[in-house]
């Protein structure tokens, strides 16, 4: 029925952050969910939902843009008063979010300026400008077809005042964190194991039956069946998946006879990037390791064109491998805006107001339990002044 928006802010340790129960993500609003297929234009309807979607988000985020210019007087754990400026710093959501937030187009990196034909490439590339956006964007209130070229020349989408736009000390093409859950677990790493269970390479019978001899093990989780067949793999079994594969695979014999020293590398460069990539701890050193194993992967990763299982790298998911490093410089470690959190909150909101309620519509669970929540808050407020 709705989409939630959840805030968080920066400074709050992430064992308290992770947990549900310590409120330190707050829901703060519902983004309408409406097709709007009244409007019959498939084009026109795109383009109200989503004005419609930054609309919403100017409503929600209105008080940011004021205090974060005037500043607003707020105590902090030690019990004195400062002066905070509060700014959106960032934006965490799974692709499509992000393109829809920063306005790009869907099969293009929403922080990047690379062409969508080099999106496979191990090359940087020029950050999105983010002045010339808001320059298209001033042109909104003028004449239509001056503003339409304008974002046509800008490569951006014709967004009448996107809800960042008025908010201050925000760059919303740095502000887009990377997203492990999306874009690793169930992007690149439901692409690698495809790639290896192809037919063409290891297959599916000779992965499976090794699946189906892994001893008993505490440390992992078996598939007494094997994974290949499964329809819908979630984020966790693909956890799972990955801490089996390499040896499933590590000496497998492609099916044409070749080495498999190749894809064993690429598989282990992805492998790397992925547990390197959720370090609770972040050094130099790490960092460069991070960035040595994804150029192992590209150095290596023809070898799947050369088996014809892949035409092309140019897919978005691969590309963001390259935004990980500079994101973890900029803010962190990866574990701090990773989508799975607001996933687990938002199952867990579910959960408590299904017990909770008796109503049947997910939408009116939430906000019914909600407000219970919030009266009782209210009261032992009352009760404690």
């Amino acid at each position: 029925m709705a989409y939630p928006v959840y805030m968080t802010i920066g400074n709050i340790p992430k064992e308290i952050r992770r947990k549900p129960s310590q409120c330190a993500q707050m829901l703060i609003g519902y983004i309408p969910t409406t097709k709007l297929k009244g409007i019959q234009n498939k084009a026109a309807r795109s383009r109200a939902l989503v004005n419609l979607f930054h609309s919403c988000m100017r409503i929600v985020l209105g008080p940011i843009a004021l205090h974060g210019e005037t500043g607003l007087e707020m105590m902090s754990g030690d019990g004195i008063w400062r002066r905070c400026h509060p700014i959106l710093s960032n934006f965490v959501g799974d692709y499509p979010e992000q393109c829809l937030v920063t306005c790009t187009y869907y099969g293009e990196c929403p922080k990047c300026q690379v062409p969508c034909d080099q999106l496979g490439d191990y090359e940087q590339f020029l950050s999105r400008d983010y002045r010339e956006a808001l320059r298209s964007f001033a042109l909104a209130d003028g004449n239509e077809r001056a503003f339409h070229a304008a974002c046509r020349d800008s490569g951006i989408k014709p967004v009448y005042h996107p809800f960042w736009e008025s908010l201050p000390l925000v760059d919303i093409y740095i502000s887009i964190t990377p997203d492990v859950l999306h874009q690793l677990l169930q992007g690149v790493m439901k692409h690698l194991i495809a790639w290896v269970t192809d037919p063409l390479v290891f297959g599916q019978q000779s992965v499976d039956a090794r699946c189906r001899l892994v001893p008993p093990n505490h440390q992992i989780v078996l598939f007494p069946r094997g994974f290949t067949s499964f329809s819908c793999v979630s984020g966790k079994e693909h956890k799972n998946i990955c801490r089996l594969l390499l040896g499933l695979i590590v000496d497998l014999q492609p099916t044409d006879g070749s080495s498999p020293a190749r894809v064993i590398k690429a598989a282990l460069g992805l492998l790397d990037f992925l547990y390197l990539a959720q370090l609770p701890s972040q050094t130099t050193n790490t960092i460069v390791c991070l960035d040595r194993s994804l150029a192992t992967f590209h150095e290596n990763k023809d070898v799947f064109m050369d088996l014809g299982v892949q035409r092309h790298f140019n897919v978005p998911k691969i590309h963001s491998l390259l935004h990980y490093s500079s994101s973890i410089c900029l803010f962190s470690t990866t574990d701090n805006y990773n989508t799975e959190q607001t996933e687990r909150l938002h199952i867990n909101f579910t959960k408590d107001a299904y017990h909770a309620t008796n109503h049947k519509d997910e939408y009116d669970q939430m906000t019914t339990w909600l407000e219970r929540h919030e009266k009782v808050q209210r009261h032992a407020t009352f009760i404690e002044w």
